[in-house]
């Protein structure tokens, strides 16, 4: 990745699932390009963003969620961190050893906002289950030991218990979003 302004990760909610928000990544990458952030680069097909921009990061997202808006004629909610912000997100991740045993299982969450006080406890409590979920910050960790399919610990109930838009990658990916924005 080029050198200058500093690597940034943008995730892209809903987007390429389900039959939703359908984004090709050649058009992600346009859109990112007609904003001025430089070397975009996008990982699988379910939005995940990686570029350099100068700029505050609150700006950058508000401008590619409203060019998103535009091109694609939808509002697509878009959570943006820097690389070192992602890099922190990793170190400070409470599931670390389930991370490394089964990544696929571990979610990290990133959310819009820092969920108000008491959201982590009602979330528990609606969803109950043996999945295990923390938040630090604007990010939130996620792990499922029976698998994603069944649980109640759905985005749709992240989002409304913690009162914020939210995003999850699984651990792997997480990891690749990394390598790329140093690369």
């Amino acid at each position: 990745m080029a050198e200058g302004a500093p690597a940034c990760i943008a995730l892209l909610r809903g987007v390429n699932v389900g039959g939703h928000a359908k984004i090709a990544m050649a058009d992600l990458r346009s859109v990112a390009t007609g904003l001025g952030l430089e070397a975009p680069r996008t990982l699988l097909q379910s939005g995940n963003l990686v570029f350099r921009a100068a700029g505050r990061p609150s700006d950058i997202e508000a401008d590619l969620e409203a060019a998103l808006a535009g091109r694609f004629g939808g509002w697509i909610d878009v959570m943006m961190r820097t690389a070192v912000e992602w890099d922190s997100a990793i170190a400070s991740n409470p599931l670390a050893d389930d991370a490394r045993r089964d990544p696929a299982r571990v979610l990290l969450i990133a959310l819009k906002e820092t969920p108000p006080a008491g959201a982590l406890a009602r979330l528990r409590a609606a969803t109950g289950g043996r999945e295990t979920v923390e938040i630090i910050g604007r990010d939130a960790y996620a792990l499922y030991p029976d698998g994603i399919g069944r649980s109640k610990l759905t985005n749709a109930a992240i989002e409304r218990h913690l009162g914020t838009a939210a995003t999850g990658r699984n651990w792997n990916t997480v990891l690749k979003l990394a390598e790329l924005a140093r690369g």
